[in-house]
Parts: C-alpha cells; sequence; structure tokens
C-alpha cells in the first residue's frame, strides 16, 4: 500500500497519536462549561503541546497559522502551540533513499554530482538537502515526510473538534470558514509540483524589483513530493536585530516589498511570513524561500483593502462598510461596524501617518493583545462575527510582517510607501495583470 496516500489505516494511526492529547481538551473544556471545573488552561496547554511536540506534520503548521489569527483558539492554547518547533528533528537516511528513489527513479543519485546525507534544515511537512549538479549549481532539495496526505486528514479532523469544542465555549468568532481556508492551503501545500509553479509565478511578479531575490527550480529534478532548487545563501533575520539603524530599515524595506508588491499589483499574497520562510543575503537584499501557502485575492478583495484605508483616513463610515464587504464580512451592522474598526485602525495605523516611525509606536505586542482582548469583548456582545476566508491569510501576513518589523526596530515612513503601491490602482488592470502571470505560471485561482 503507497505511503503517499490518505489511507484510513495511515489516519487512524495519526488519530491514535494525537487523540489522547486532543480528548484531553475536549473532556477539560466540557468540564469547565458545563459542570463548572476550573480549568487551568496554561498547565493544560503546555501538556497538549508537549503531547504533540514530537509528532512531525501539520499540527506544527497548523499552530505556525493559529498564533496569528486573534481568537481562533484561546490565547493560552496559542502561545504553548506557537512554541512547536519548526525545525524538527530530520528523518535518517533510509528515508532520504526511499524518498528519493520513489521520485526519481533507482539511479537517482546519479543525476547530482554529489547528495548529502544530514539534512540542512527539517520542518512541519519535510527536510531539505544540500546537493550538487553535474553543471556545478549548489542545490537544495525538499522531500516531502511519508504519509503526509493522511497526516493532513487526521489533524484537520482532530482541529475541527477543536474548534466546535471552543464554539460552544466562545461564540465571538465563528470558525468554520478559518477552518475551511486553512484546509484548503494545507492540502496545497502537499503538491510541491504546484509550489513550484508558486515559485515560477513570484520569480514572474517580483521580476526587476530590487533586493529581493526567488530561487529557481530544477525542473527535471522535481516532482509532486521531491522539490529541487537553486541553492541560495543568507543568514537568519534574527543576526542583524542589534544591526544599525540603517541595516534594519533596508532589510525591512525590502520585506515590505517582497510581501506588497505582489498583492497590490497581482492580487497574490505569500501567506507564511514567519521567520524560517527567508534569509538575508550580504547585501542586505532578501531570499524568500518556502511557496508552499499562497493566497491567491480576487481583486475586489484588493479593492476593498484599498478602500478600507480610504475609509479610515477620511472617517467615512459607509465607505468603510463598502470594504468590509468587498472583504466579505456579511451583515455588516452599525455595531459590527464599530468593532471591526477597532481592529482596522490598530492594523491601518503606521500606515495612517505621514512620517517616519517605528511600527512599535502602535502596534507593539503588548498594545496588540490589548486590542485584540478589547475587540474580542466588543465581538461578544454584537453576537459574534463570520471571518470570510479571504481574511485568514491577509491578516496573517500583516501581523506575520508586523511581528518582524518589530524584530528590526525599523523606522520607516510606511505611509509613502503605501501610496507608492497604491497609486494609480485600477481593479481593471489588476485583474488582467493576475490572469496573465497565473496563466503563465501554471496556478490555479483559489476559492
Amino acid at each position: 500500500m503507497s505511503d503517499e496516500q490518505s489511507t484510513l489505516q495511515g489516519r487512524l494511526a495519526r488519530y491514535a497519536r494525537v487523540g489522547t492529547a486532543m480528548g484531553g481538551v475536549a473532556a477539560r473544556m466540557a468540564g469547565e462549561r458545563f459542570l463548572g471545573l476550573k480549568l487551568e488552561r496554561e498547565a493544560h496547554a503546555a501538556e497538549l503541546r508537549t503531547a504533540l511536540g514530537g509528532l512531525k506534520g501539520p499540527l506544527m503548521k497548523v499552530a505556525q497559522i493559529l498564533s496569528t489569527i486573534p481568537d481562533a483558539l484561546p490565547q493560552e492554547y496559542v502561545q504553548e502551540l506557537a512554541q512547536l518547533q519548526s525545525d524538527a528533528p530530520s528523518m535518517g537516511w533510509p528515508f532520504v533513499k526511499r524518498r528519493m528513489t520513489a521520485e526519481l527513479g533507482p539511479s537517482w543519485q546519479s543525476k547530482f554530482q554529489s547528495f548529502e546525507k544530514g539534512a540542512a534544515s527539517a520542518a512541519s511537512l519535510g527536510q531539505v538537502h544540500r546537493a550538487i549538479g553535474h553543471d556545478g549549481a549548489k542545490l537544495a532539495c525538499k522531500l516531502q515526510y511519508p504519509d503526509m496526505q493522511s497526516a493532513v486528514e487526521a489533524d484537520l479532523r482532530q482541529l475541527r473538534l477543536v474548534f466546535g469544542i471552543y464554539a460552544r465555549y466562545d461564540k465571538a468568532i465563528r470558525t468554520d470558514q478559518i477552518y475551511d481556508e486553512i484546509g484548503a492551503r494545507l492540502r496545497e501545500e502537499l503538491d510541491y509540483a504546484l509550489e513550484a509553479r508558486h515559485m515560477a509565478l513570484y520569480g514572474d511578479m517580483l521580476s526587476g524589483v530590487e533586493g529581493v531575490h526567488v530561487p529557481a527550480v530544477v525542473p527535471d529534478l522535481s516532482s509532486k513530493r521531491l522539490l529541487t532548487m537553486q541553492w541560495v545563501d543568507g543568514r537568519k533575520i534574527i543576526h542583524f536585530k542589534d544591526a544599525d539603524l540603517e541595516t534594519r530599515n533596508r532589510i525591512a524595506v525590502n520585506m515590505f516589498r517582497a510581501w506588497y508588491i505582489p498583492f497590490y499589483e497581482y492580487g497574490v499574497i505569500h501567506g507564511d511570513p514567519h521567520l524560517g520562510n527567508y534569509t538575508v543575503r550580504d547585501d542586505l537584499d532578501i531570499n524568500l524561500l518556502d511557496f508552499g501557502c499562497i493566497r491567491v485575492f480576487p481583486p475586489r478583495f484588493v479593492e476593498g483593502v484599498i478602500e478600507l484605508y480610504r475609509a479610515l483616513e477620511s472617517d467615512d463610515m459607509e465607505r468603510a462598510r463598502h470594504a468590509y464587504e468587498l472583504w466579505g464580512f456579511k451583515n455588516v451592522t452599525n455595531e459590527l461596524l464599530d468593532v471591526l474598526n477597532i481592529w482596522a485602525r490598530f492594523v491601518y495605523a503606521p500606515i495612517l501617518d505621514d512620517r517616519t516611525r517605528s511600527i512599535e509606536e502602535t502596534n507593539s505586542g503588548r498594545y496588540g493583545q490589548a486590542t485584540a482582548a478589547k475587540v474580542h469583548e466588543a465581538l461578544r456582545k454584537v453576537g459574534g462575527v463570520e471571518i470570510p476566508r479571504e481574511f485568514v491569510f491577509m491578516d496573517r501576513a500583516a501581523i506575520g510582517l508586523g511581528s518582524v518589523f518589530l524584530h528590526l526596530r525599523s523606522e520607516i515612513n510606511w505611509y509613502r510607501m503605501f501610496h507608492e503601491l497604491i497609486e494609480g490602482f485600477d481593479a481593471a488592470k489588476l485583474a488582467e495583470r493576475q490572469a496573465a502571470a497565473l496563466a503563465k505560471a501554471g496556478v490555479p485561482g483559489q476559492p
């Protein structure tokens, strides 16, 4: 039986490994809700992280996602799950030989000048090995772990359980569309052939953009579960946190371009801006990495993002209501509008001020937690809200990039950078550019 299919046997094995931990969540939260038992959430959340910490696969990816979606889960759980290590222990040489043989055939080693047995890095869904091609090119080979389809389906089922429990406990956020969006993107991340097309798309969109680099794919050495690409040298951003301000600002500007030029010009965003998905080159350009989680937005959504900015800038609440509707929010009452604007003023604050400033002035972690708590309480009072699917990864990118800029302590005129991007925005022209770019790269649209 193939270990690459979502098999009943594979799913049952996964359920057995995570079921006890997730079952504990269910029992304890039910006990608090229905029996009045005191739930020591911090202690239990730590137990949950310990129980899940040895598992490879989607749970780590889900934890990273949930840590940047306000109120998707109780904060105690998010804080603990976010600590699951994305740089997990790698699998050994027997796995590597099986995977490479399955993808490139029994003579796979002859296709390389050299191939390192030890993994250069290991993450939630796969691990990366260094190699050298016959032309002398330095390569990175990303190998998907075995049985990941079963793991994804099993973990998504457990995630639905946790969301269901939380929905009974707290009505502020309805999570159906969050769940659907996470599920769709996770399933896409298993298709390395699609990721290769995403890389081609980004290479095209960012061609000629100063300060940003996308590694090239090697198609002949790639498949649905093996992705071979150019190796790009760079250092993690943590190495630059104490650099001089000019250095930190230059890195921040390059990061801003990498994420938002594709969004405002093509309606596409890299949905995974955590610290492991880019490196900084010696010249302070950045390498953009890991293209499994890419979100393609309809042009009306990009228009809605700009419209909401204009509404906040002019304090035009009817324009804000229309913007939220373009985002996909339903039944935006005056009460809900007021609550959503608390969140919007927090997120948009850095680009509403025409001056050089740090993100931390209005978007520090402490202020963000206070804002999230205020929004959460207000949402409960107005009867809750259903988060549109398209909101999930846009919000995640904004929060994740904000975290990067906080790490860098950069001081930039974000207002002017944003205005340079949106000047002359035309939704119809964006639609034309998007369609052409997606067709060229062979990337499908998304719901």
